[in-house]
């Protein structure tokens, strides 16, 4: 999938219709370096997220997005609305998928 194609499908996500492609691109980033930290604990060459992690980047930058201005937030009860996040960065339950790779040195 190309960065282009991923920000058509975060913009339909977070549901903006005149999306800031800019702000958009900044939470793909951020999500990509989660996932690649996780798949690669050890570093990588790579610089792109492998295509079987890219709907999780999706998940993740959505989830990003839709924390804006609530980061860290514990709990948070209103008009029957109540707001509580597993930890104050991405859940490690969005994640799971994520194997680990680790090499042998040669």
């Amino acid at each position: 999938m190309t960065n282009a194609e991923k920000l058509h499908k975060l913009a339909i996500l977070v549901e903006e219709e005149q999306a800031d492609t800019d702000r958009l691109s900044i939470y793909l980033d951020i999500a990509k370096t989660i996932i690649l930290n996780k798949a690669y604990p050890f570093g990588t060459q790579s610089e792109d997220v492998p295509a079987k992690y890219e709907n999780i980047q999706l998940n993740v930058a959505t989830y990003l997005y839709n924390k804006r201005g609530a980061e860290g937030e514990s709990q948070h009860d209103e008009n029957g609305i109540k707001r509580t996040y597993e930890s104050a960065d991405v859940p490690e339950s969005m994640l799971r998928d994520v194997v680990p790779f680790v090499g042998l040195p040669q």
